[in-house]
């Protein structure tokens, strides 16, 4: 099947600014990539179709300055093989206490460190690598969470994007884990990337919007990336989904966007305890609900 690649280089400067943009437009078919040792950075989207390709072009064209271009947008269709290589380059391996998420295609190189736990992920097109400072905020929350106060609890990842939070709720020892995505895509990428796991019958992943897909279910630690408006707009059905004496890790906050997610929340969860991390431009806030 060939795929449309969608690239143009930016000023590493215009970085920040970029990513704020995409917040404010909700634009998910696009991501920023960036290459620390030599300040460069591009945006970078792949389509399964030329229109949808075009699309995001005419977005990216409303929103861009063109002082930052570095270079002019390169729309071009790319063979299987040079797409699979092209989207490798983006995602590397990480790790993070025993953790450690590592590019399905390092399998017959990586060596995991005694003691270490290991996810392979392959992430398609759907958003989430742990490449990303809202998946990494996840992470370390999810980590931290379980060294807290063990893996006996469920877990609700929403909006699951390639399934890396509640895989990795998964494999720290978790044993009711749900995932789900409105995306049909996402899902299907989840759920390759639980059978890359044999981790199949561990998490079940489902198409649902945040409504039906939170409905009658409550968890010991509900996960939630997702941009900022979604969650102030849904937090009524986040904070009814945290179990007495749980905890809700939101993400996919810009720092400036915190004070006001942090307000809709309180108004659903008065009395709920709050902490905030922030790592770049974006920010968590982790809600403790009372016993």
């Amino acid at each position: 099947m060939p795929v449309f690649e969608l690239k143009v280089e930016v000023a590493g400067d215009a970085v920040a600014e970029l990513e704020e943009l995409f917040a404010e437009a909700e634009e998910q078919r696009l991501m920023i990539v960036e290459d620390k040792p030599s300040g460069r950075a591009w945006v970078a989207g792949y389509f399964d179709s030329e229109p949808a390709a075009q699309v995001a072009l005419r977005v990216w064209a409303k929103i861009i300055d063109p002082e930052w271009l570095a270079t002019e947008p390169e729309l071009r269709e790319l063979p299987d093989m040079d797409w699979k290589e092209s989207y490798k380059m983006h995602f590397k391996a990480w790790s993070l206490g025993p953790l450690h998420w590592v590019p399905v295609w390092e399998r017959e190189t990586f060596k995991l460190p005694a003691g270490g736990q290991v996810l392979w992920f392959d992430p398609g097109m759907a958003f989430g690598t742990g490449n990303h400072e809202t998946t990494r905020l996840c992470s370390e929350r999810l980590v931290e969470f379980a060294g807290r106060r063990g893996a006996a609890g469920r877990v609700i990842d929403a909006g699951c994007g390639s399934g890396i939070l509640a895989l990795s709720a998964a494999r720290l020892g978790f044993g009711d884990v749900v995932g789900f995505d409105n995306d049909v895509e996402a899902v299907r990428i989840s759920r390759e990337n639980a059978v890359l796991n044999g981790l199949e019958t561990h998490v079940e992943f489902f198409t649902s919007d945040l409504v039906a897909g939170l409905a009658n279910r409550q968890a010991e630690l509900v996960l939630a990336n997702i941009q900022a408006d979604v969650l102030r707009r849904f937090a009524r059905e986040l904070s009814a989904a945290v179990a007495p004496g749980a905890e809700l890790v939101l993400s996919g906050i810009l720092a400036r966007e915190l004070d006001e997610v942090r307000g809709s929340f309180s108004r659903d969860g008065p009395g709920w305890a709050m902490e905030s991390c922030q790592l770049g431009e974006w920010a968590d806030l982790v809600l403790r609900r009372p016993v």
